[in-house]
C-alpha cells in the first residue's frame, strides 16, 4: 500500500510518498527557517501563511520526482494533533480535500506517535515494549510504548520543553535561532563542569522534568560574569566563561533526559530506548546514550537526524499501519493544538 504522507505541525511543511512497510519512495521538506530567524523564534500566524502557498506545489514537485506510474497512492496520512492549529489545518485541509477528490481514505496522525515510530524507517528496529523519550522544542515526552496506538505517558515537562530552552538560552547569548545546533557547536569548547547548575525537582513524580529554572540559571550567570559586554568585543569563540556556560548547560539536560530514562527502566525492567525528536540530533545526547547503553547493558535506537527532525516519512509510516488495518478518519476530524 502506498501512502502520501503530510506534515504540517509547525514551521516546517514535509510530504512524502511512502510504501509498506518501509520504502520511502520521494520525500521534500520546505523549510521556514531563515524566515522566522529574524524574528527569533516561530511566528505561528507566519507559518501557517507560508503553509498554504507552499502545500500544492510541494506536493505536485515531490510526485514529479516520480516516474509518472509511480505517482498514484492508495490512502493519505496527515498529522492531526498536536501543533501549531493554524500550520495543522492547511495540511488536514489539504489531506480532506485531496482524499475526497479522489475517493481516498485518510487518517489524522498524532505527530508525537510519528516521532516515536519514525525509528521503524530505519533497518535495526526495536521490538515492543520500549521506552520512547519525544525531545524536542515543544515536547519532553517519554512513553511506555507497546504497539501502534498503545502507549501510556510517564512523564512530561511541566514548563518549557528541552528543545524550548536551547532557543531561549541562545537567545539570551544573541545567537539567532534555531539555537540547538550552535549551541550544541560551541559546547564542544568550553568545559562542561565549569558551572554547576541545579538539577531540578518535579514533584509530580520522577519522570517529570522542568527547564525553565536552568533557563534562568543560565540567564542570571550570564548577567554575573557580563557576558553581554565580553561579547562586544570579541566572538563568542574567543570567550571560554560563555562557552564553559553553554557546555555545562547542555551537560545539565543531558543529565536530565538520562536520569529520567534510568529511572523509567528501573520501574519498568525495559532495556530498550527509543530517543526521538529534534533534540535526539544533540551529539552530545547521543554519545551519552551510546555509553550508557554499553555500560547499563540496555539497547538505544536514535534514528538518523532527517528522521529525528519533523518529517513527512514517519507521519506516512503510522498512517500506513493504521489504514492496513483499516483504521480511517473521518471528514469532520478537527486539529487539537
Amino acid at each position: 500500500m502506498k501512502v502520501l504522507g503530510i506534515e504540517s505541525s509547525c514551521d516546517d511543511l514535509a510530504v512524502c510518498l511512502f510504501e509498506g512497510p518501509d520504502k520511502i519512495l520521494s520525500s521534500r521538506v520546505a523549510s521556514q527557517e531563515k524566515i522566522h530567524a529574524r524574528y527569533g523564534g516561530i511566528v505561528p500566524e507566519v507559518a501557517s501563511r507560508e503553509h498554504i502557498l507552499s502545500i500544492s506545489t510541494l506536493v505536485q514537485n515531490m510526485l514529479a520526482e516520480l516516474p509518472p506510474e509511480k505517482r498514484s497512492f492508495e490512502g493519505v496520512a496527515v498529522t492531526s494533533t498536536p501543533g501549531l492549529v493554524g500550520s495543522l489545518l492547511v495540511g488536514l485541509n489539504f489531506a480532506k480535500g485531496l482524499a475526497m477528490g479522489a475517493g481516498l481514505p485518510f487518517v489524522g496522525v498524532n505527530h508525537l506517535e510519528g516521532h516515536l515510530m519514525s525509528v521503524f524507517l530505519e533497518e535495526k528496529k526495536p521490538a515492543f515494549p520500549f521506552l520512547g523519550l519525544v525531545v524536542s522544542g515543544g515536547h519532553t515526552n517519554l512513553y511506555s510504548v507497546e504497539g501502534i496506538g498503545k502507549r501510556k505517558l510517564l512523564g512530561t515537562t511541566v514548563d518549557d520543553a528541552a528543545g524550548e530552552a536551547y532557543d531561549k538560552v541562545a537567545k539570551i547569548l544573541g545567537l539567532g535561532y534555531p539555537g540547538g545546533p550552535v549551541l550544541d557547536r560551541l559546547a564542544k569548547l568550553g568545559n562542561p563542569k565549569a558551572v554547576s547548575f541545579t538539577i531540578p525537582r518535579v514533584k509530580r513524580g520522577k519522570c517529570f522534568t522542568s527547564f525553565s529554572g536552568l533557563k534562568t540559571a543560565v540567564l542570571e550567570q550570564v548577567k554575573k560574569e557580563k557576558i553581554g559586554l565580553l561579547l562586544q568585543k570579541k566572538p563568542i569563540e574567543e570567550c571560554p566563561i560563555a562557552l564553559d556556560i553553554i557546555a555545562s548547560f547542555q551537560k545539565t539536560v543531558v543529565t536530565l533526559l538520562e536520569k529520567i530514562l534510568l529511572q523509567a527502566t528501573e520501574d519498568l525492567k525495559c532495556k530498550q530506548w527509543v530517543v526521538s525528536g529534534g533534540v535526539a540530533c544533540n551529539s552530545a545526547l547521543r554519545e551519552r546514550l551510546q555509553k550508557i547503553s554499553q555500560e547499563k547493558g540496555v539497547e538505544v535506537f536514535i534514528p538518523r537526524p532527517k528522521f529525528c527532525t519533523d518529517n513527512a516519512a514517519m507521519i506516512a509510516y503510522v498512517g500506513h499501519e493504521y489504514l492496513s488495518q483499516g483504521i480511517c478518519s473521518d471528514l469532520s476530524l478537527n486539529a487539537i493544538a
